[in-house]
């Protein structure tokens, strides 16, 4: 049997059991649990040779005076499982899961598949991804290999084979994680290409439909025979850009939904299987493809901290890890302490900041926290991206911080674990539409490529914005998917610009708002295909009659529009900015013009009656303080019940329901300063102080703390 052909079927064939398995069982391990889990992750490896032995008796002692519940090991070494090829080792790991068996503290084991050993790169140079335009690909990275290459699964499958029978009776093992904030690593190996072909032979049966379905008569690129299907490396037609990243979206799958069929075939029944992502809305991974492989979804939310600690962040992460299975998640990263692959971005947390991180992310849905590293590491790529303790190993601030929120896990945890959270409003994600508009960008950006607790791309920025225009309001929001067919359970729909979609998608939008549902919609919507052509229907294409209105032309702004009457109230703020499109009403009602003396003929925002529901459609780019006027109105028109306006600004709510069937209500203050305000919940019980609170009754919360209302 042809390898590559075996290990392909083989990987599907898994993948097809892993997502029934996901599918039909609601109650997979780990998606229910007794108490909030609380740890980080732990690499005795990682010590100075000085300090063993000893050491790991030490970091157990704290971690268990401390409180500790969880840690996660062994997804970084592959080198130390097996030093040489066949040569298999788990002495070094026994001692340290032993030991935190015998102190009470669980353990998720990882596989160490993101990081290859020397010998096998040395073996097997092939191995190495190849990265775009074909350069140089070399040792010393992380992430570095092709995950299709037949000797690297070869070898994956006996080591991850080894470990999970190794580790599955030993009761302090509760669950695997598969691999490590995986992503295609953007491998454009030569050996892919005959998947990719397949793909597309599958896809369109045809050189002559994919040539139209492409365009590529445009420059002469036909592809007239399939043996001559060029690489990846010089295309230009955006039609290949978008097809490749559903390619390496689904290669990504393949290879998580494989380790976790091996990881089944070999595991206690009740360990869970969990992937970190490494946070979410990647390019190359489809999320919501990846958790139907998963018992559990878990992600890695790191976020700003210090002045730049707003809730803002976690919040949209934990929305969407939890609607990925709409189920609780786990966090197996975030911040200890500092960030950084440099000493550039220093900035410990203030007094609270972890306390209230912690509960930020169960208010979200989460299971456990953990964080990124309980140690921090003497030399190395990752020096400055500390852990609890610091490079000194004694206790600390941090370390004070952790404990204090340890015990109190365990007093409040049973009551706030598992809670459920069910909201009304939505928004509309689409990596498709991410990917299109990073190759086709209607603005383009400046500043680093990756900042903690904000996106990278112009389409994740309208995302950010959007939640946080929800998240100031006090809504709870969930995530739905261009793959999602029901949409009855909510009101209202936030669609950021989707630039890509077939007519079915856009179907399905329109039905929303003719059955009633009220839909806020963002420029460049509807404009191109499932295959990023655009359109030759008269913008917006089948969703005309839905949005009542049409346009033949567009334009950028190279500076900022106030709109006329300042029509949002929003100040200094009024202002359009990046992006124009001429906007001529049919049936819908303008609710903003430009203010000028051309642009000012076409309006900026317009609403459309349809069927039973609404369609508010922003033809341009806003400030946040614009974009919330508009949700807020939305939101009023839907008829969603007004939040509590008493509350300051700092202060945030998140809400759910508790296992025991309690409503719980977080108060969270996220700023270094205390906040008093009247409490207009029914009577309840603050969970942390167990204080009663009454309808009316003045509440204070001190800087960077919260109030847990259990009625």
């Amino acid at each position: 049997m042809n390898l590559s052909f075996g290990l392909r079927t083989s990987a599907l064939l898994l993948a097809a059991a892993a997502t029934l398995t996901a599918q039909q069982n609601p109650n997979s391990p780990g998606a229910l649990l007794p108490n909030v889990l609380y740890g980080a992750a732990y690499y005795n490896e990682y010590m100075p040779a000085d300090l063993q032995p000893g050491r790991l008796e030490k970091d157990v002692a704290l971690m268990k005076e401390a409180g500790i519940s969880v840690v996660r090991m062994g997804e970084s070494t592959w080198s130390l499982w097996e030093p040489k090829d066949g040569e298999f080792e788990y002495a070094w790991m026994d001692r340290i899961v032993d030991a935190m068996g015998k102190a009470g503290i669980r353990v998720i084991m990882g596989t160490p598949t993101y990081s290859i050993p020397t010998w096998m790169a040395k073996a097997h140079p092939e191995m190495l991804a190849r990265p775009m335009g074909g350069g140089e690909t070399g040792y010393g990275m992380r992430q570095n290999m092709n995950t299709d290459d037949p000797n690297y699964r070869r070898y994956a499958e006996r080591l991850i084979v080894k470990m999970a029978e190794h580790y599955k009776n030993n009761p302090a093992v509760i669950g695997w994680q598969i691999d490590n904030e995986t992503s295609s690593y953007g491998a454009t190996n030569l050996s892919l290409y005959p998947a990719f072909v397949d793909r597309l032979k599958k896809k369109f049966g045809t050189t002559d439909a994919l040539n139209k379905a492409w365009f590529l008569n445009y420059w002469g690129q036909d592809v007239n025979d399939w043996a001559d299907f060029p690489t990846r490396d010089h295309a230009t037609s955006t039609s290949y850009k978008l097809e490749w990243t559903r390619f390496e979206q689904d290669r990504v799958t393949d290879f998580l939904a494989w380790q976790a069929g091996l990881v089944r075939a070999h595991r206690r029944p009740d360990q869970f299987v969990t992937q970190d992502y490494g946070s979410m809305m990647r390019l190359d991974v489809n999320e919501p493809e990846v958790a139907k492989t998963l018992d559990v979804v878990a992600n890695n939310p790191y976020h700003g901290t210090q002045d730049h600690m707003d809730g803002r962040w976690q919040a949209l992460q934990g929305d969407f890890s939890r609607s990925l299975k709409k189920q609780n998640f786990l966090v197996t990263e975030t911040n200890a302490q500092t960030l950084g692959w440099d000493s550039s971005m220093q900035f410990p947390p203030y007094d609270g900041q972890l306390r209230l991180d912690v509960y930020t992310d169960i208010s979200s849905g989460a299971n456990m926290v953990e964080y990124w590293h309980w140690h921090s590491i003497h030399a190395g790529q990752e020096t400055y991206w500390k852990g609890v303790l610091s490079h000194d190993l004694e206790k600390n601030r941090a370390y004070a911080e952790v404990s204090r929120i340890a015990h109190e896990l365990q007093k409040v945890g049973p009551e706030i674990v598992n809670m459920k959270v069910q909201n009304q409003v939505a928004i509309l994600y689409s990596v498709d539409s991410n990917n299109a508009l990073t190759f086709m960008p209607y603005e383009h950006l400046s500043g680093p490529p990756w900042e903690p607790g904000h996106a990278s791309t112009s389409y994740g920025h309208q995302v950010e914005q959007l939640h946080g225009a929800l998240y100031d309001a006090n809504v709870g929001t969930d995530f739905v998917f261009p793959t999602t067919t029901d949409l009855s359970q909510y009101k209202v729909l936030i669609v950021p610009s989707l630039y890509i979609a077939d007519d079915a998608l856009l179907k399905r939008i329109s039905d929303f708002v003719k059955n009633g549902g009220h839909v806020l919609m963002t420029f460049k919507s509807g404009f191109a295909n499932e295959n990023s052509a655009v359109r030759w229907q008269m913008a917006p294409g089948p969703l005309r009659e839905a949005a009542g209105f049409h346009y033949q032309e567009f334009s950028n702004l190279e500076k900022s529009l106030p709109l006329r009457d300042d029509p949002f109230h929003a100040g200094d703020q009024n202002k359009a900015s990046s992006w124009a499109e001429f906007l001529i009403t049919d049936t819908a009602k303008p609710l903003a013009f430009y203010d000028h003396p051309f642009f000012g003929r076409w309006p900026a925002v317009t609403r459309n009656q349809f069927g039973k529901g609404t369609l508010t459609y922003e033809g341009t780019a806003l400030t946040d303080t614009a974009q919330a006027s508009i949700v807020n109105d939305v939101l009023k028109l839907s008829g969603l019940p007004p939040v509590d306006g008493n509350l300051p600004v700092s202060v945030k709510i998140k809400r759910g329901t508790s296992q025991s069937g309690r409503r719980i209500t977080y108060y969270l203050n996220y700023s270094s300063a205390p906040v008093t305000f009247p409490y207009a919940g029914a009577a309840a019980k603050d969970l942390l102080t167990t204080k009663q609170l009454a309808r009316g009754q003045s509440v204070t919360i001190a800087p960077w703390d919260l109030v847990i209302a259990e009625e």
